[in-house]
């Protein structure tokens, strides 16, 4: 993947992200968490257990188990999630976009010749 276009992806799953934060869906949360998930592995390899619990990302303050969730609490579940993964999405974007870092699965912008 080009820089281009590991910015330019990583900017559409930030804008998608806000809205998931403006039109919270369960539906669309975990289509966006496997999106995001992909993209950064791709350009920032496995994430192993460890560095994934440091995020804690995709884990709710406020876990409801043994029953299904109301209406509003999968709302700030949905937020809550999407809030942190976004923020994750932002600081690979800083890293890439700002500060030059290489990455990855980064590939040449032009064919080598």
């Amino acid at each position: 993947m080009t820089r281009k276009e590991l910015i330019r992806e990583t900017r559409r799953l930030v804008a998608e992200g806000e809205r998931l934060l403006r039109d919270p869906s369960l539906g669309g949360l975990q289509l966006w968490l496997q999106l995001s998930d992909d993209l950064l592995s791709r350009a920032w390899g496995a994430m192993d257990r460890y560095h994934l619990s440091w995020l804690m990302v995709g884990r709710p303050k406020a876990v409801v188990r043994g029953r299904p969730m109301t209406r509003e609490e999968e709302e700030r579940y949905v937020c809550e999630v999407a809030e942190q993964k976004t923020a994750a999405l932002r600081m690979s974007l800083h890293a890439v976009e700002d500060q030059g870092m290489p990455f990855v699965g980064e590939t040449s912008e032009t064919p080598l010749g």
